[in-house]
């Protein structure tokens, strides 16, 4: 299992490959860039949820 990265990790700007809903049972991972930090807690099992700048939502598996 990779290490989940937690909220305190993750700011607006970063960089992260995030796991879209649609994507959950095939694993596919999404580049993109944060705009929002959706998660108020600092950690989540499955990730923290996040905006991307592009409008899509997933959860943070990786930050690049």
């Amino acid at each position: 299992m990779v290490d989940i990265p937690p909220r305190n990790k993750i700011s607006v700007g970063t960089s992260v490959q995030i796991i879209l809903k649609k994507d959950q049972r095939t694993g596919n991972l999404t580049n993109g860039t944060v705009k929002r930090i959706l998660t108020s807690s600092n950690f989540h099992p499955h990730g923290i949820k996040v905006e991307l700048s592009d409008g899509q939502i997933g959860r943070v598996q990786k930050i690049i």
